[in-house]
């Protein structure tokens, strides 16, 4: 735990702060995947999620890091890298080399066996209403267990009007 707070104290943050960066880069991740079906994140999008308010160079690589975790153990996802091809020839390999490194991405895969995922997970009738709950959670998950009285006040509708129809 100790190596925990040495780590993310020599960029100057407390661990609120690094929470905090943690939670942006996870929501990111999980609203990008919802929204886009499983298209791939860029690296450099992350990035940017993290040195909006911050510059440290290597922040980014340690929030990543951590929110790689976070989504391992709480959400059951791996973040994983994609791997690129190697180029085949000696034309495509200098062109490679003079643009430079190609951008790194990342893909979400559920940890869960195929059988399990299929037996527990799936499910036509309920499939809907698993995935507005598992919304639900996360945003509350990533709001430190809680969520403020006026932002309450403005969901509570909306969760009642998406039950009423997701029931209708």
């Amino acid at each position: 735990m100790a190596n925990d707070a040495e780590d993310f104290a020599q960029f100057g943050i407390s661990k609120e702060e690094k929470d905090k960066l943690v939670g942006e880069v996870i929501r990111y991740v999980l609203f990008k995947t919802h929204h886009n079906s499983g298209c791939p994140i860029k690296r450099d999008e992350l990035t940017q999620v993290v040195t909006k308010n911050y510059h440290q160079r290597s922040l980014p690589a340690f929030v990543i890091n951590e929110a790689k975790d976070k989504l391992s153990s709480v959400f059951g996802y791996e973040m994983k890298e994609l791997q690129r091809a190697q180029p085949s020839s000696k034309a495509q390999t200098r062109a490679s080399q003079q643009s430079g490194a190609d951008p790194k991405s990342y893909i979400l895969i559920s940890q869960l066996p195929p059988d399990v995922y299929e037996k527990y997970v799936v499910d036509a009738k309920t499939a809907h209403l698993s995935g507005f709950t598992f919304v639900v959670i996360s945003i509350v998950h990533l709001a430190g267990g809680k969520i403020p009285e006026g932002i309450y006040r403005k969901t509570k509708l909306m969760v009642l009007k998406a039950i009423l129809y997701i029931t209708s």
